[in-house]
């Protein structure tokens, strides 16, 4: 994890776009004001950014990453083994060790079926590749497994079409996006997956500009969600389809969600808490950050997020029944639904 070469490279670490351009707007944004603060408290620095960008360029980079991961008191680090690409940033094993947590993985399906693809496996080869790493998963440690097909595709899911799958795979593109591909390969996976499911984490909402806002809607996943009623889904961010990932968990046993890179991008914390909450269970809310290229964001995800719990769950409920809600949300949920000792 070297230091951003620049003020204005920290500055795009705490913002989804890879526009340069961007990242000097990102100094106004209110929710990056507030992270100079409150990441100044725990570095010992003056409130400034400048003050907080000198210490990490002047703090070994382990260190520093340490120091910010360990403040989050986190028992259980659950890692997307497709982001940054193998190779390209710390592995889940190191992530663990830098934050004093247990880690585990997660299989990305995009990552596995990309695989295949460079090898230059045909249409047949490569749907038995995926359903195999698939079904070898949770014997490999992993915990779950996540799709990003909001990113290429979108979400609503179509119906089978073997054949054009194999006209997209002629093409030669090696980036898994062709609807027909992607969706043939996703319902393979999840259909390998079961038999005995992990449980499967589904990007939702919003994200940098590679995606189409609409086509994130996590609403559009109701008749996967059906058709696949034993496998639990993971909504996970879903901002601005806070209240329709609510709703889905509501109505359907197997989804859950969490509002991880919600919090900490949006301020009002308090707030996304709130719109989960007006429909979904309480244990059907998780707590995550998404954090990922640096130890900030998950500082400051798990910062907010209690502190929006607090205030949600203290203005709802009598003290003890608060707590033990917190409790579930940051916790027991995901102990139990990953099945985490």
């Amino acid at each position: 994890m070297a230091a951003p070469a620049t003020l204005d490279e920290f500055r795009g670490l705490f913002s989804e776009s890879p526009d340069r351009r961007q990242w000097p707007h990102v100094a106004t944004g209110i929710m990056y004001q507030r992270a100079m603060r409150e990441l100044a408290a725990l570095l010992g620095c003056a409130p400034t950014e400048e003050a907080v960008y000198a210490h990490r360029c002047s703090t070994e980079a382990d260190a520093y990453a340490a120091t910010l991961l360990r403040a989050t008191r986190t028992e259980w680090l659950l890692i997307d083994d497709g982001f940054p690409p193998p190779g390209a940033g710390a592995s889940w094993k190191r992530m663990g060790e830098l934050a004093a947590a247990r880690a585990a993985p997660v299989m990305r399906i995009e990552r596995v079926a990309e695989e295949g693809i460079v090898r230059g496996m045909g249409l047949a080869e490569l749907r038995a590749h995926v359903r195999a790493q698939v079904t070898a998963a949770r014997g490999r440690g992993h915990v779950g497994l996540k799709t990003i097909a909001a990113y290429r595709s979108g979400l609503g899911i179509g119906a089978a079409d073997a054949g054009a799958a194999a006209d997209a795979l002629r093409s030669g593109a090696t980036r898994l996006e062709a609807k027909a591909l992607l969706d043939l390969l996703l319902v393979d996976a999840l259909e390998a997956n079961a038999a005995d499911p992990l449980p499967v984490q589904v990007h939702c909402g919003f994200g940098d500009p590679d995606l189409f806002l609409p086509g994130a809607d996590p609403s559009l996943l109701a008749p996967i969600v059906g058709r696949f009623a034993t496998t639990p889904f993971v909504l996970l961010h879903c901002y601005p389809f806070v209240r329709q990932a609510s709703w889905l968990a509501r109505v359907y046993a197997n989804v859950f969600l969490d509002v991880s890179l919600t919090i900490p991008h949006v301020w009002r914390a308090a707030e996304m808490i709130r719109q989960a909450l007006e429909l979904a269970p309480v244990s059907k809310l998780l707590y995550a950050s998404d954090a990922a290229r640096t130890p900030e964001l998950y500082y400051l995800a798990a910062t907010w997020s209690r502190a929006a719990l607090a205030e949600v769950l203290g203005e709802a409920l009598p003290s003890g029944e608060a707590e033990t809600a917190a409790r579930r949300v940051l916790r027991e949920n995901a102990l139990g639904l990953y099945g985490l000792g």
